[in-house]
């Protein structure tokens, strides 16, 4: 008893403050390196939807990216100092993501990132241009940071011009048919009047306790900067991209065409999985799933006694009246009453549950898409056309589930309200968060969703979809597929229209890798599952697993293994 005893005080003496002080240690290293990202204004791998103008915007001048290339070196040799296994649990596993953050935020410098700041879907004037309608903007303060934003907008967009330049230099450009009309997407915000722009629409919605000489101060203010600054920066760019990028554009789809190109692709095939699966691994996945999904699909058109082809089917879905809405009113009611009917059922499959709520807007320019909010302030936003030819009826119910509840919304509020350090509230692997994504279409069915069979084959239709996607990023990217060859593959496997096939391959084109983390994330959750039914048989239940799966923040899928695998270890001995 008294050997016990001294055994206890001694531990106390020399393994207690050890262990404070490096939970401590830990503790200011994150404070130092979350000071520093709101000080560039650069938070490495969050949800490029969800970034928004607070104040001055980040640089992108070769010092500047030396600088942070510089500081995340020295956080990694800082890293080393701290013994991770002298941390609390809870900081083990903060440890271990900060950590594969820095490593692969390293190896981010040491590849071609930083010249592909466009892509098919987006760019960083297309960001620029949507995010205030998602924007806070409740007291002074927003308004003058906003204002702040506009002014320093042009020399973040000539920033963002060099690197194209120097992309150009070095033969890291896009693929020309991709971008034959991406100027489109440039000259669409140069108006001829600053009250025409997306910046000026915060300021037509003041706070009702702002005076109408505030009013009048912010609006003269905000009319001012827009016309000469932002509005000539947009001119400046579409000139660049026209006259100098365009015409020095690749010639060859994929990106092992371009010397170096094959190690970039496997750089990122990593960086948006979170896998060491090599692209010959992903690409008979795909082949596997799509010859999987087609069997269930065929069921579904045997079921409904269709007569024809699998093609004639995705045709007729194409074209009959009954599969689209009225009219924009009736999209947005029909879209309106599944996101609600899935909220009530959210407590059967979740303990914890968020307070923020989201919004839904039928103004999606570049398809559906979910918006995260800058804080907790606003609600998040669920973009999706409500053009009634666009947004088939059959796949809404799956488009929602994925974008709003139990999907995109849900996730991204839960880790927005975690007591956990600041840097794993905004993470966003593309593999944990679309996996989610698509792992909530399927949860749908569990709920009662899907019950027309339409429905069910339009769900289907979505699994196919970013199951064809392994197989034609790869082809692409790795395989030397031309740009009709995933054209023609993708066509001739989904129900998508012409227009939406040649825009999605365009996509995969332009942004290698990211096509890749939807089904390779959702794959990995329904393993995780049922390993954890079947080892927990009776015990398992569904609201505990779903609530461990996210409510850690966004995880790389090792990770991921081994939080569940823990948890099931857990569950076991309780």
């Amino acid at each position: 008893m008294i050997k016990s005893v001294l055994a206890l005080i001694l531990f106390t003496l020399f393994s207690g403050p050890t262990w404070a002080d490096a939970n401590q240690d830990f503790t200011t290293l994150l404070a130092k390196h979350w000071q520093n990202a709101e000080q560039e204004k650069v938070f490495f791998r969050t949800d490029p939807d969800a970034w928004k103008p607070d104040g001055k915007l980040a640089q992108w001048s070769p010092a500047a990216i030396a600088r942070r290339q510089a500081f995340n070196q020295q956080v990694l040799v800082d890293l080393t100092k701290i013994d991770a296994k002298q941390l609390s649990a809870e900081n083990q596993l903060s440890y271990r993501l900060f950590q594969y953050e820095r490593e692969t935020e390293a190896q981010s410098y040491r590849y071609q990132d930083k010249y592909f700041p466009i892509n098919f879907l987006s760019g960083w004037h297309t960001y620029f241009a949507e995010a205030p309608a998602n924007m806070a903007f409740l007291e002074a303060k927003d308004y003058d940071k906003f204002i702040q934003s506009l002014a320093d907008y042009p020399r973040f967009n000539q920033e963002n011009i060099n690197l194209l330049r120097e992309g150009v230099a070095q033969g890291f450009v896009h693929y020309c048919e991709s971008f034959k009309d991406y100027g489109q997407t440039i000259s669409t915000y140069i108006v001829n009047s600053p009250e025409l722009s997306p910046w000026f629409e915060p300021f037509t919605r003041f706070p009702a306790t702002f005076s109408a000489s505030q009013k009048q101060v912010y609006s003269s203010k905000a009319k001012e900067v827009i016309s000469k600054a932002v509005l000539p920066a947009y001119r400046t760019f579409y000139a660049f991209f026209q006259n100098e990028y365009l015409p020095h554009c690749r010639t060859q789809a994929g990106i092992s065409s371009v010397e170096g190109g094959s190690d970039y692709y496997q750089y990122v095939v990593r960086y948006y999985t979170t896998t060491d699966l090599t692209p010959k691994q992903i690409h008979e996945l795909g082949l596997s799933e799509v010859a999987r999904i087609q069997q269930e699909m065929q069921a579904i058109i045997d079921k409904v006694e269709f007569k024809g082809s699998y093609a004639d089917f995705l045709q007729f879905l194409a074209t009959d009246s009954r599969f689209y809405a009225s009219d924009r009113q009736d999209v947005m009611e029909k879209t309106a009453f599944i996101t609600q009917k899935m909220y009530g059922k959210l407590p059967s499959f979740f303990g914890h549950l968020p307070r923020n709520t989201f919004t839904i807007k039928g103004s999606a320019a570049r398809g559906a898409f979910y918006m995260p909010p800058p804080d907790n302030r606003t609600p998040g936003t669920y973009f999706l056309s409500s053009d009634p030819q666009q947004q088939p009826l059959y796949n809404l119910e799956a488009l929602s589930l994925h974008e709003a509840v139990p999907g995109h919304h849900l996730q991204n509020a839960i880790a927005q309200e975690l007591d956990v350090p600041e840097f794993r509230r905004t993470l966003n692997h593309s593999a944990f968060s679309e996996g989610w994504g698509l792992y909530a279409e399927r949860l749908g069915k569990e709920a009662g969703f899907y019950e027309n069979p339409y429905s069910d084959f339009g769900r289907l239709g979505y699994e196919m979809w970013r199951s064809v996607r392994l197989v034609v990023d790869t082809g692409i990217h790795a395989f030397g597929w031309t740009r009709q060859q995933a054209v023609d593959y993708l066509a001739a496997h989904t129900a998508l229209t012409e227009k939406s096939v040649n825009d999605q391959i365009d996509r995969y084109i332009s942004w290698p890798g990211q096509a890749l983390a939807y089904k390779i994330g959702e794959i990995k959750i329904r393993q995780l599952r049922a390993k954890a039914q079947a080892e927990l048989g009776a015990k398992f239940d569904i609201r505990a697993f779903h609530d461990e799966v996210i409510g850690h923040g966004s995880l790389p899928m090792a990770v991921l293994d081994d939080v569940i695998t823990q948890w099931i270890h857990s569950q076991k001995s309780s």
